[in-house]
């Protein structure tokens, strides 16, 4: 299992938000590329880069956190938040971006969705899947689409999409534990996904939860920002 550390930018800092509350936002580090250096230095190779500013203002705001990321480590970047358009993902993949991720862009113009997963490939685009009760959230969780969640990454996996970041709203930033039962159906439903589940992780059981279910990977926040998982322990599912 890949264990993918999130650092999400607001001002160019490290902050937490509790369930995408940007009123309840707590900052952690004032240089992401510090803390991504933490991260390769213990010998995990992915990062979850999401730009919250961005993803506010419908385009790429932090650009350059994610250039110095990307040219000052080896850490693989998946980055997310504010990529709207053409010229926003292909300034993404120039930053140094490995992967970006697409979560209500998917929902509100699938036709431009399906134009990025076409001329990137499938490998290169990850599916951002927010849950609320089995159905899509979207625009920062403010909106839930009558979409269930499974038949829509189901969609996508028929159209060459191998990866997606399934988060169950009702978990982030809590640290109550990962929807596992949701997780178990997803990888039922849709064998051969490569499902990184996100939200809930509280500590080291979690994360052998997930391992045992056999998701792809699983993206840590903040359980290791708040001290209930060490780097050691991260480190330690690193193949």
């Amino acid at each position: 299992m890949h264990i993918i550390p999130a650092i999400d930018l607001i001002d160019g800092q490290c902050v937490r938000l509790t369930q995408g509350d940007y009123s309840q936002k707590k900052v952690y580090h004032d240089s992401p590329l510090e803390m991504a250096k933490r991260f390769e230095d213990a010998g995990i190779k992915r990062l979850h880069l999401v730009d919250l500013d961005g993803a506010k203002a419908k385009r790429i705001i932090n650009g350059a956190v994610l250039r110095s990321i990307a040219s000052g480590t080896s850490l693989k970047v998946d980055f997310g938040g504010g990529v709207q358009s053409d010229e926003d993902i292909a300034l993404a993949f120039s930053l140094g971006a490995h992967q970006v991720t697409g979560g209500s862009i998917a929902v509100k113009n699938p036709a431009l969705f399906d134009s990025w997963i076409k001329q990137f490939g499938g490998e290169k685009i990850i599916l951002g899947a927010d849950a609320k009760d089995r159905k899509i959230a979207v625009s920062g969780w403010q909106e839930t689409s009558g979409e269930e969640v499974i038949s829509f990454i189901k969609k996508y996996f028929a159209k060459g999409l191998s990866h997606v970041i399934c988060t169950d709203v009702a978990k982030d930033g809590l640290l109550q534990g990962p929807s596992l039962d949701l997780y178990r159906d997803i990888l039922s439903e849709i064998p051969g996904i490569r499902l990184i589940a996100s939200g809930g992780v509280s500590g080291i059981k979690d994360l052998e939860d997930l391992q045992k279910i056999g998701v792809y990977g699983a993206i840590v926040g903040k359980a290791y920002y708040e001290g209930k998982v060490t780097l050691e322990q991260l480190a330690s599912f690193v193949a």
